[in-house]
């Protein structure tokens, strides 16, 4: 529960400490401008806040593990809701508009989550997860896309070293297999997704069970 507030604020900073001019750039999504991706998060904050004001009594049917689906392939964004994503963020025209929508969700989705009892059960996407695993699950979408965020800022601050850390054992968890020791945690994360290509060097240390990598997580 502390590392979703601890990711999700320092995210937050991360979209307030936006320059203007950085919302028509892309980010590390690939097909996405920056300003696509902040609306994204608006989507995710909205999902927070619902998945916590719906309880239910059924038994748990995933964790913060299993709530991920792997894609068989990376996003073309031909997906609807992908597509949709990008004409709402367009829609706002001005980046202080997104940002103040953004905040202004976010920060609900923050306070809810401070609030929420890591023992209720919540539904969402057709299943069942105790609101601690729904929240532990966040932590790695919050990780990846402040990498994301910050893909071509090379000056702008990154993801909290335990956030990444956790990702990235999340991670291998899903995939059921380590990525190599050699990896720094944000490069595991890069990699391991398919944000960016591994290096020659990368590449010869990614055999036997590392070869599962990358996923694309949904």
């Amino acid at each position: 529960m502390d590392l979703f507030s601890h990711s999700w604020t320092a995210l937050r900073a991360a979209v307030a400490a936006l320059p203007d001019e950085d919302f028509a750039k892309p980010s590390g999504c690939a097909g996405w401008l920056v300003r696509d991706l902040v609306c994204h998060l608006v989507i995710d904050a909205q999902d927070v806040l619902i998945t916590l004001a719906t309880p239910t009594r059924a038994e748990p049917t995933r964790d913060a593990v299993t709530y991920w689906d792997v894609a068989g392939a990376p996003p073309t964004g031909d997906d609807p809701l992908d597509a949709l994503t990008v004409r709402l963020a367009a829609a706002y025209e001005e980046p202080r508009l997104l940002t103040f929508h953004f905040d202004d969700v976010g920060s609900a989705a923050g306070r809810a989550a401070a609030l929420a009892d890591p023992g209720l059960r919540v539904g969402t996407r057709d299943e069942v997860l105790t609101a601690g695993d729904y929240l532990h699950a966040y932590v790695l979408e919050w990780t990846l896309h402040h990498l994301d965020l910050v893909a071509y800022r090379p000056d702008a601050a990154g993801p909290p070293a335990e956030a990444l850390a956790d990702s990235r054992d999340m991670l291998e968890r899903i995939a059921g297999a380590a990525l190599p020791s050699s990896f720094s945690d944000e490069e595991a994360l890069l990699v391991g997704t398919g944000r960016r290509a591994p290096t020659d060097a990368e590449q010869a240390e990614l055999g036997g069970p590392a070869a599962r990598f990358p996923l694309y997580l949904a």
